[in-house]
């Protein structure tokens, strides 16, 4: 409980220069002592409102028994005590507009916790939590640096696993423990859920928010959240949220229209409504709009503890003619269709972000060619820590569908990703996106009968792990799910009964474990020193081979893919030093449902120059299959 949360003069000049970067320490709900008197202080902005008054479990519900009081500074924030009500109690604000004669009642943008969908109102309460991850906290620098292997398990909490009696969803905490099991037993380092603050369409799988500072009730409370995150922090797992600054629903108790005018949104629907989406836009360039979105980003991991958040849709926030035909948006003040306000916001948003908590990340969604995504907004970059690599997706899956016989006519697709990999700080992403929609699940995508599907599967794994970048899976993947997902239903998690998925999934995890053991792999992911082409041209028979190197060459790991079914024996490969080169995994080893094709452990590297190299191994090159060699040191196992 707070003492007072009475807002003063120097918060309403930061809130009027659009600077004020935790309101959500000053609107909203707030419990406060008053003298002897316990109750709830209300701040709410509209400075369209003839009149606003705080309706719910106190009166009745009844209009304009307890009004609040607009504050005479010119900043439209209405405010107010009122004594009597705590943690728990439901309320909205009815607002008279000034405007149209246009009144209604709204949930509160400040709002901590809402009432379960369909329910709409904002429920008082209290954010108290005794947090036990200090040991994380104080030491997560180093697993969310740049230079650390990260690899990303992707989840909605709504599907990831339900309730096996009565098909229900699984609260907070009930996940929170079956959660940390899995992802320790698979090896992931983080990770993201789909977005949980409140959303009233349950089918936009959060990417229609409403509640910025409130993680949904369908799954349970604050406290209950705050435990999952929690929990995975004892257990030495980071956490990203996926957060959404590019658009709201138009639902009638939310943001569009708050005031009887638009508030958060434009009024010219060629700058504020979303033609995809159906949404609204936020208006980038209002300083108190500019205030809700920066204190929500900060809200997350001030208040809940976040590693990262994963912002969404930033493409559409940059161009004023995303998605839109000639004659549907409105040019920027040059003539051009740069969003200079969002530009402009999403630089702050990254310094204010790095400079409050610089041991996290934030990581853009950005799939157009926007340059310096993820270089500081002081070189003239937008600040992002790093980027999707939606372009790699793109033509990795699109390589990956094709018929063995046909890959060879498109090499290039495996090879022109190097061009650019290090332009930006890159991660590699097999999301959502590409399980929905019609697109198949990852394994559906894979050509060929059973056997090439699972095969084809773990090597796309593999050459995922092996390319330059950090990781990202969507749940279900790490297994071979079979269908499309459905935010509807549970992950096929009986699929684990057959060899064959239990063998993708053992090879998630070795890949994981190797992964974050080898500096190769992770350590100069950004920087072109940590790759090097052996072998990018073998179109005919669709075979690369390259050196992922670190900053001591003695770890330096070669790393051969056959994307053909077709075994080649007695491949040589170039290689950087003499010796035996172990060989660390093969995707196509019967642990992980391969045919067990290989090279006994290892191969002995002889004085033959090979692709540049001053040595050479000669290898078994099995199908459909990637293989990892490191060259052993004396007394190395």
């Amino acid at each position: 409980m707070e003492s007072d949360s009475r807002i003063t003069g120097h918060d309403i000049y930061l809130f009027k220069e659009g600077n004020h970067f935790r309101i959500y320490d000053k609107l909203g709900a707030h419990i406060v002592e008053r003298g002897k008197e316990k109750g709830t202080y209300f701040a709410v902005w509209a400075p369209g409102a003839e009149s606003v008054s705080v309706i719910g479990d106190i009166n009745g519900w009844k209009r304009g028994v307890n009004p609040l009081a607009v504050r005479w500074d010119g900043s439209g924030i209405w405010e107010g005590f009122i004594r009597g009500i705590g943690h728990g109690a439901m309320y909205k604000y009815h607002i008279v507009s000034k405007y149209y004669n246009h009144e209604a009642d709204k949930g509160d943008p400040l709002a901590f916790y809402w009432e379960q969908p369909p329910r709409t109102a904002s429920v008082v309460w209290d954010l108290e939590y005794s947090w036990g991850d200090n040991d994380w906290m104080r030491n997560r620098h180093r697993s969310n640096a740049l230079d650390a292997a990260i690899s990303i398990y992707e989840v909605h909490l709504g599907s990831w696993l339900r309730d096996g009696g009565s098909g229900g969803f699984l609260n907070y905490r009930e996940l929170a423990k079956k959660l940390v099991v899995y992802v320790r037993e698979t090896g992931f380092t983080h990770v993201e859920f789909l977005p949980v603050m409140e959303h009233p369409f349950y089918g936009s799988w959060g990417y229609q928010v409403l509640g910025y500072f409130a993680p949904t009730s369908r799954y349970g409370t604050p406290q209950d959240f705050m435990y999952l995150i929690d929990h995975l922090h004892q257990n030495g797992i980071g956490v990203i949220l996926d957060w959404v600054p590019s658009h709201f629903p138009a639902d009638e108790y939310g943001l569009a229209y708050f005031d009887g005018t638009h508030l958060y949104e434009h009024a010219d629907p060629r700058q504020g409504f979303h033609p995809d989406w159906k949404s609204f836009i936020f208006n980038y360039g209002r300083n108190e709009v500019r205030n809700f979105l920066m204190s929500s980003a900060l809200f997350w991991l001030d208040k809940y503890h976040a590693d990262g958040l994963r912002v969404d849709g930033v493409a559409s926030m940059l161009y004023l003619d995303y998605s839109r035909k000639e004659g549907e948006w409105i040019p920027n003040k040059f003539g051009g269709r740069e969003n200079l306000d969002a530009v402009d916001f999403v630089k702050r948003l990254n310094e204010i972000v790095y400079a409050e908590y610089p041991d996290v990340q934030t990581i853009a969604e950005e799939s157009a060619a926007w340059p310096m995504v993820s270089r500081p907004a002081h070189s003239g970059g937008l600040g992002f820590g790093m980027k999707w690599n939606m372009g790699w997706m793109h033509d990795t899956l699109n390589y990956f569908s094709r018929d063995s016989v046909h890959r060879k006519y498109h090499h290039q697709q495996l090879t022109f990703s190097i061009w650019y990999a290090f332009y930006e700080n890159f991660v590699l992403s097999l999301s959502h996106d590409e399980t929905t929609h019609g697109k198949g699940s990852l394994l559906s995508k894979m050509p060929g009968d059973d056997w090439q599907k699972f095969a084809n599967l773990r090597l796309l794994f593999g050459y995922m792990y092996a390319h330059p970048g950090k990781k990202l899976l969507f749940m279900g993947g790490e297994f071979g799910q079979r269908n499309e997902w459905n935010h509807d239903r549970v992950l096929d998690w009986h699929l684990l009964e057959h060899l064959p998925h239990r063998g993708v999934r053992q090879w998630i995890r070795e890949l994981n474990r190797v992964y974050q053991k080898e500096p190769s792999l992770h350590g100069l992911d950004f920087d072109s020193r940590g790759f090097a082409w052996i072998d990018p041209g073998n179109w005919e028979e669709s075979i690369i081979a390259f050196l992922r190197r670190a900053e001591q060459p003695a770890a330096n790991m070669v790393i051969a893919a056959n994307f053909t079914p077709v075994p080649r024996n007695g491949y040589r490969v170039g290689v950087p030093a003499p010796g035996f080169w172990r060989e660390l995994l093969n995707s196509d080893a019967q642990d992980y449902g391969g045919s067990g094709y290989g090279n006994l452990g290892g191969v002995e590297a002889t004085a033959q120059p090979s692709h540049g190299q001053p040595w050479s191994m000669t290898v078994t090159l099995p199908p459909l299959a990637i293989v990892f060699f490191k060259r052993m040191q004396d007394g190395e196992k």
